[in-house]
């Protein structure tokens, strides 16, 4: 077997094995590319308010907090805070417990609850409150991040149908590389006519369109690689880093007991985030999980490059660390751009359309190599079906009868001279 007959085997088999969950990740793909403007138009009753006309002295956010954690109950505390700079979006407070306690196969199997409160922040209302466990775009995450199933079940599936989609990206155009000036006039570009079959259009489709996006796909799966494999972030952190491995001490930061001030520690870190980061577009709090936790806070900016993390006592609201683009390594750095390569995001609203039409294209080339694969296969078994037909029947028969018995006369006749 010759190498590209070899690579040719790989490629189908490779193909067989990883088409559908390659398909389900392009089609997640294509919709995640677009999560952020379908929620604000889908989800608009409860992720924006209506402004009051007249200004009012505003509410402090601890008092969001309260109406909150009075919806949820005395039993499931609080855990996050998104408060968006814009008067006329909702404060949103969220609410984890895994299930450690379960021996299922689904994602949903590992969660105790996962609760979103929506409050008005010019009323402290409770606009909503809502499981977020089967709410849509958590159910598409889910499935393209572990096909609905347990990390430490899909993880390792999606990793391996990406590392194989990979390699069929790159053995499709060794496999497909016109071998003269002649043939490369033909497979650049599509030559159909109204008496082009389906059967050629559909293989222009695999063929044209895997070349041409390619390249961007293959980097799109890479920038995949590194939330499913280990080994394959710390590798890419590593040659970001100038082919070094950089350990950074990580400093425990923890509240001190101290008397509680006058005002909420809460209020307190939300008026220091406002007045030092004036310009974010979201402030993220995490609430403390016991007496020595702090708060943890992310101030999210346009510009990925000025979002900084800060942590606070969670008595006496005052800073404790902060953590800026600075502060991080290229590695970190690399790391922190990933998720907006990922989707498109970094190019703005034209890389998100790009990132819809790659996602498109990669989930396209299953179904098209599959009917390649399936239409040969067809053809293959007609073609012997024909043979046996020709073989069985009665002037095939006669023919080969009326041979044997000339060649049977003619060794007797050999034998007796």
């Amino acid at each position: 077997m010759t190498i590209k007959k070899l690579i040719g085997q790989l490629h189908l088999w490779l193909g067989l094995i990883s088409g559908l969950v390659v398909f389900i990740l392009g089609i997640t793909g294509c919709i995640w590319a677009f999560e952020e403007e379908i929620k604000a138009w889908a989800y608009a009753d409860k992720l924006t308010v209506e402004v009051p006309v007249v200004a009012a002295e505003p509410i402090a956010l601890s008092q969001h907090l309260e109406a909150a954690q009075q919806a949820l109950g005395p039993d499931i505390p609080v855990q996050r805070m998104t408060v968006e700079n814009s008067p006329e979006k909702s404060v949103i407070f969220r609410s984890f417990a895994p299930n450690k306690d379960t021996s299922g196969i689904w994602y949903w199997d590992e969660i105790k609850h996962n609760l979103w409160v929506y409050v008005n922040p010019h009323t402290s209302e409770v606009v909503k409150k809502e499981d977020q466990t089967f709410e849509f775009f958590n159910f598409v995450l889910w499935l393209h991040w572990s096909l609905l199933l347990k990390n430490d079940i899909g993880q390792p599936i999606v990793g391996a149908a990406t590392l194989m989609f990979v390699f069929l990206l790159i053995s499709g155009l060794v496999l497909w590389w016109p071998k003269n000036r002649a043939a490369r006039k033909q497979r650049f570009w599509f030559r159909w006519k109204p008496t082009t079959r389906w059967k050629r259009k559909n293989y222009d489709l695999h063929n044209i369109l895997g070349f041409y996006s390619m390249f961007l796909v293959i980097f799109i799966a890479l920038t995949g690689l590194m939330w499913a494999f280990t080994w394959f972030n710390d590798g890419v952190q590593w040659i970001a880093n100038g082919g070094k491995t950089i350990e950074k001490e990580r400093q425990k930061v923890e509240s001190t007991l101290a008397p509680l001030v006058s005002t909420h520690p809460v209020d307190r870190v939300y008026h220091h985030l406002q007045a030092q980061h004036p310009e974010a577009t979201t402030y993220y709090l995490n609430l403390p999980k016991d007496s020595s936790g702090t708060i943890g806070s992310f101030v999210k900016y346009e510009d990925r490059t000025q979002s900084v993390s800060l942590q606070f006592d969670q008595y006496s609201g005052k800073q404790l660390a902060s953590t800026g683009w600075a502060d991080k390594t290229n590695g970190e750095k690399v790391r922190a751009y990933n998720y907006d390569i990922h989707v498109g995001a970094i190019g703005g609203l034209p890389g998100k359309v790009i990132a819809f039409f790659l996602s498109l294209f990669a989930a396209s080339l299953p179904v098209t190599g599959f009917m390649i694969w399936w239409g040969r296969r067809k053809k293959e078994r007609s073609q012997n079906a024909r043979r046996r037909s020709r073989s069985g029947s009665p002037i095939r028969m006669g023919q080969e009868k009326v041979r044997a018995t000339r060649k049977k006369t003619i060794s007797t006749l050999e034998a007796n001279e």
